[in-house]
């Protein structure tokens, strides 16, 4: 690779670029053309974004021979000790010459910038497929499941300079894994959490001398942290590195796959032996993703010992074809919709005394602070899958609402959710059931919410400090769309902005102006969520709104302008959220901790 001219690189947060300010905007977008207007230099064309993460970007190319490469970018704006993890990945990968790992090509360090180039993986990531198809047939699952087991069986009996170093991938997860569906071949990347094994299979310590053997490095972790959506609760918790903590991630992900979800925290709930698996597989992931240690360990060996026998499973692929749960609309046009889920009512969610942070200190690590700051801590397992099932929503192109209400005799759910893309339904419908089953597994009384809706819609409003006022610009309006059909306001009980008093997650208190004109707003026959996130010098209004009765269109109008014009008399940092759901299909589910076991039938042809 050519010597690079890149010099200045400033990464706000990981974030849509149209939920930033302007000058974050302006500054992003200038990055990105800076990385492409440099590798087209360097002779390569097609240069597209591909990726973004906790500590970079991804940009593939093509080169002149037509080969296309990935390059890797790291934020400067992280911890140099976190940069340089960009230099022990290419080191890592560069190690391993196998078939399903992309080659390493060069890694530079420019200044501060650290790039890593090498080939692309054919194919596109697992997450993306899931979120295209929903639950993997289980013929796909299954090629998945013995190509994986063959890298990781690879990094066990990898050698260097003729002694045993097993290898560590450290983040198995479905978006680290690329899959070429014409070809039924997969390539694991991102090995930024890889690490020399200081465990083996067996939970000997690994060393190839005596001084090795009496170091403190035995003492002490060298494991970095993975996805903490995938990892098992040794890497979490700061066991010394295994192979074992890539069966973790390993059944994690098929987990995950098979379900049509973005976690493992369901597997309690959604148990790997309710998705009609054949019975081997399914009682295997059950075992692996056991919270007992030794019945993880029995799994994995079995695993291992097996897998080869999994590609002799014959089956047959069945489509789920039930009804979802929730009613949900689909556009019959596909619409570039970048979703952003905003939920509010979590705190009965959680239970501080079900979270340990004292274990954790050992964590310093960008992906920690991502997950758990003020997102996961404190939930309990099923919590934990449920937030996630709503989180993996807002990555199709939907917006709408829910409003969930736990009671004794069981769970009652509003909900407006359309998806722009007909495309994705089956994908969405497993991915709405999923949630429900989640939420049908949390005990206890309480009323969570949730709004989706399109950051490219969000206004924005800038000030010079924060003793300034908000001021809009003068044409600044609150969009909004018109139903098919006017509906008058007799004909459904409506889900009001402020039945249920104020939300104690909310940080934001509203200038009494303006709540009026949202009370005002209440009572006109429409649905949607309008959301106000003040931040120091930075304004942002979210929307979704759809009005109902076409007769009182010019006072909802006027009602929307108010809101925008009240929007100087906002005082206070934070967040506060109003949705309005209509009440008329309101559905009701019984309690139920887990979902019936259901095995792949031993004749598929029988009904």
């Amino acid at each position: 690779m050519k010597e690079l001219t890149l010099k200045h690189f400033y990464i706000p947060d990981d974030q849509s670029v149209y939920l930033l300010s302007h000058k974050d905007a302006k500054k992003l977008k200038n990055w990105f053309a800076l990385c492409e207007k440099q590798l087209e230099r360097l002779g390569y064309f097609n240069v597209e974004l591909i990726g973004k993460g906790a500590f970079g970007f991804a940009f593939a190319g093509k080169s002149a021979l037509g080969e296309e490469r990935v390059f890797k970018f790291s934020k400067v704006t992280l911890p140099q000790h976190v940069q340089d993890r960009f230099e022990e990945e290419a080191y890592m990968q560069g190690l391993l010459l196998h078939p399903n790992i992309p080659k390493v090509i060069a890694f530079q360090k420019i200044k501060r910038q650290s790039i890593l180039a090498m080939k692309r993986a054919p194919g596109e990531d697992l997450e993306q497929f899931s979120l295209k198809y929903g639950p993997l047939p289980i013929t796909t699952l299954l090629s998945i499941l013995v190509s994986l087991c063959d890298v990781l069986m690879s990094l066990r009996g990898f050698f260097e300079n003729g002694v045993s170093r097993p290898i560590v991938h450290g983040d198995v997860k479905p978006s680290n894994v690329v899959w070429d569906d014409s070809t039924d071949t997969l390539m694991l990347i991102d090995w930024g959490s890889s690490v020399f094994a200081q465990l083996d299979n067996q939970g000997q310590h690994i060393g190839n001398n005596v001084m090795d053997l009496m170091s403190s490095d035995i003492q002490q972790t060298n494991a970095r942290l993975g996805d903490v959506y995938f990892i098992g609760d040794d890497q979490l918790s700061g066991k010394m590195s295994s192979p074992r903590f890539d069966e973790q991630g390993l059944a994690s992900t098929i987990y995950a796959l098979a379900s049509g979800q973005s976690s493992r925290f369901g597997c309690h709930v959604i148990k790997p032996s309710s998705l009609g698996l054949p019975q081997a597989l399914a009682q295997c992931l059950e075992a692996l993703l056991s919270d007992d240690h030794a019945t993880r360990l029995r799994g994995g060996d079995y695993l291992f010992k097996n897998y080869h026998h999994f590609k002799r499973i014959v089956v047959k692929d069945v489509v789920d074809d039930s009804i979802c749960s929730l009613p949900t609309w689909i556009s019959k046009i596909t619409k570039d919709i970048e979703t952003v889920v905003y939920s509010s009512r979590k705190s009965f969610l959680r239970d501080q005394e079900g979270f340990d942070k004292a274990n954790l200190n050992y964590i310093n690590d960008a992906q920690f602070d991502r997950y758990y700051k003020n997102f996961l801590q404190g939930m309990g397992e099923t919590e934990k899958a449920f937030i996630s099932a709503v989180s993996r929503l807002g990555k199709y192109p939907v917006v709408g609402g829910l409003a969930i209400r736990w009671q004794k005799d069981g769970m009652y759910v509003d909900s407006s959710l359309k998806l722009y893309n007909p495309s994705m339904q089956y994908s969405f419908d497993r991915s709405v059931d999923n949630m429900i089953n989640l939420a049908r597994a949390i005990d206890g009384k309480g009323v969570f919410k949730s709004c989706m809706f399109n950051a490219k819609n969000t206004l924005h409003v800038e000030r010079r400090n924060e003793s300034a006022n908000f001021i809009p610009k003068q044409n600044m309006l609150i969009g909004y769309e018109v139903s098919k059909v006017s509906v008058a306001e007799d004909q459904s009980r409506m889900h009001s902005y402020f039945e249920d008093g104020e939300d104690p997650d909310e940080l934001l208190k509203l200038p009494e102006p303006l709540l009026e004109r949202l009370r005002l707003l209440n009572n006109i026959h429409h649905t949607g969520c309008i959301i106000f996130e003040a931040l120091p010098k930075h304004l942002k209004v979210h929307s979704y709104v759809t009005l109902l009765d076409h007769s009182k269109e010019e006072a909802f109008k006027k009602l929307l302008n108010d809101i925008i014009t009240f929007i100087p008399t906002i005082e206070g940092l934070g967040i506060s959220g109003f949705m309005k759901l209509p009440y008329k299909d309101t559905r009701f589910f019984k309690l139920q901790r887990a979902l019936p076991t259901r095995f792949y039938p031993r004749n598929p042809y029988v009904p």
